[in-house]
């Protein structure tokens, strides 16, 4: 079994988070520093759970005003990278709040090592005109991290991170920074105003297949279109009609699903498998396909959901194409499958063209 994310806080890890925080606070005690992480609650704690505590715990041994230990919070910090390192920026989340100026600053920084997406969102729910023009000036930092932390940390739906309601209300005051991010000379920048995009459309579509269509006319780069599509995946998975245009696909008035086969029942944690042909008038001229198939899920209150998973996108250039798929009901963390009757759809560009009715059997 994979180690889990969280696992990544042992003893050793501990240790030398002690052994460099002792470094810049002398009067450290470290043994007592230790214990305290490895509490008797610690076990039952995930990831994002874990890193608040050891910014208590760094705040509770660190026996200084906030600023004082806001120094030190920012020497430590070139040791403590990536996602194991989110700990360093929940300090300033969790103590910081009214020291706004000295805490923006030290996010800015420390969000170089470990990022600062979730730790800057209560500054912009407690200071919204401050913090748009803090980010606006980030959008021309020279750092492609700063940069980035501009666009991810006030996206309305960060997973993991505290609600922004306000922003799927109204997401005018992030449209600016957008804006001021499309043509970032970094793929991590534009990869983030492309995940903002997506958040804003599961509220506001028409905003995001505006802006679309407009930075579309505006540039026909590939860097350009690739971040409007990813913008626009989930518009492309809802079949959004306009979403679907923009890239050029077309109700597929001219395709025919044929030999559509499926296991009639799968047992759970087993492998469902279907299969089927594509097929045209050879006559047409040849549109880009996007190729998708969805399945039907019983929920444990006896209804389905639907999930739709992307096969590909292609042009058919022969007379067919051959769809050959296999699907595992393993459980895995993030679903949970229930027996009962399921169904498996193909679709394409957005349109059910066939599906077939299956069991899935404890």
């Amino acid at each position: 079994m994979a180690a889990l994310l969280k696992d990544v806080y042992n003893p050793d890890y501990i240790s030398h988070l002690a052994d460099v925080v002792e470094k810049s606070y002398p009067s450290l005690q470290k043994s007592q520093f230790i214990k305290a992480v490895f509490n008797d609650e610690w076990a039952d704690k995930e990831l994002k759970a874990r890193t608040l505590h050891l910014a208590h715990q760094l705040n509770l041994f660190i026996d200084l005003d906030y600023l004082q230990t806001l120094a030190i919070i920012k020497q430590i910090a070139p040791h403590f990278t990536s996602y194991e390192g989110m700990f360093i920026p929940a300090f300033v989340e969790c103590y910081g709040l009214h020291e706004f100026s000295a805490s923006i600053e030290a996010l800015s920084y420390i969000t170089q090592f470990a990022s600062a997406e979730f730790a800057v969102r209560p500054f912009i729910v407690e200071y919204p005109q401050q913090m748009q023009a803090v980010l606006l000036t980030w959008c021309n930092s020279d750092d492609s991290h700063i940069r980035r932390l501009a666009s991810e940390g006030c996206r309305p739906r960060l997973p993991w991170a505290m609600a922004l309601p306000e922003f799927k209300k109204d997401p005018n005051f992030i449209l600016p920074i957008l804006e001021a991010l499309k043509n970032d000379d970094s793929e991590y920048v534009r990869r983030s105003v492309a995940n903002n995009l997506n958040d804003i459309a599961k509220d506001h579509p028409l905003i995001v297949v505006n802006l679309a269509q407009q930075w579309l006319a505006e540039s026909k780069t590939t860097e350009t279109k690739r971040l409007i599509k990813h913008a626009c995946r989930s518009l492309l998975k809802q079949a959004h009609p306009t979403a679907l245009s923009l890239f050029g696909f077309l109700p597929p008035e001219h395709i025919e699903v044929v030999n559509f086969k499926a296991d009639k029942a799968v047992s759970m944690g087993e492998l469902f498998t279907f299969s089927c042909h594509l097929v045209h008038q050879k006559s047409l001229p040849l549109n880009k396909l996007r190729i998708e198939f969805a399945i039907d899920f019983m929920k444990k209150n006896g209804q389905q959901a639907r999930k739709i998973f992307q096969l590909s996108e292609a042009v058919i250039n022969k007379d067919n194409k051959l769809i050959n798929k296999s699907f595992s009901f393993k459980n895995i963390s993030t679903r949970q499958y229930y027996s009962g009757q399921h169904s498996v759809a193909i679709l394409v560009n957005g349109v059910q063209l066939a599906d077939i009715d299956f069991m899935l059997e404890d």
